[in-house]
């Protein structure tokens, strides 16, 4: 008899590496991770700080549906799915903070006016 057939103490056959099945990442924490990177690089282009917002969000409710996965057996991806939960906050929190800055700009009459001037006096220079 090999050692992988014969029986265990217990009663239990033992499990040669080829009978285990190998843990999976979790499609959510991957997706937690892409994004989370996403809402980041976004965020940090100013431009496009609505989409990050957006995409922190998607982010932050996939990352939570991956970590309830990860707490499966024979699935992986804690980590991951943390990674991507941090980076998706950290976008949402800076793209919000980015909005209201802007926001409080625009209302404020005074800066407005500064900065027509400065546009007014960059197109003189120009002509």
């Amino acid at each position: 008899m090999t050692a992988s057939s014969e029986p265990m103490r217990g009663g239990a056959p033992a499990r040669s590496r080829a009978d285990r099945t190998p843990a999976k990442t979790s499609t959510a924490a991957t997706f937690a991770l892409v994004f989370g990177v996403s809402a980041l690089i976004c965020v940090l282009t100013a431009i496009l700080a609505w989409a990050g917002i957006i995409l922190g969000i998607i982010g932050i409710i996939v990352g939570v549906f991956g970590l309830r996965m990860s707490a499966r057996p024979n699935v992986t991806g804690r980590s991951v799915t943390i990674g991507g939960l941090v980076l998706s906050i950290i976008a949402l929190i800076l793209g919000l903070v980015f909005i209201a800055g802007i926001t409080t700009f625009l209302n404020n009459e005074g800066a407005v006016d500064r900065l027509q001037e400065q546009v007014d006096d960059l197109r003189s220079r120009v002509s």
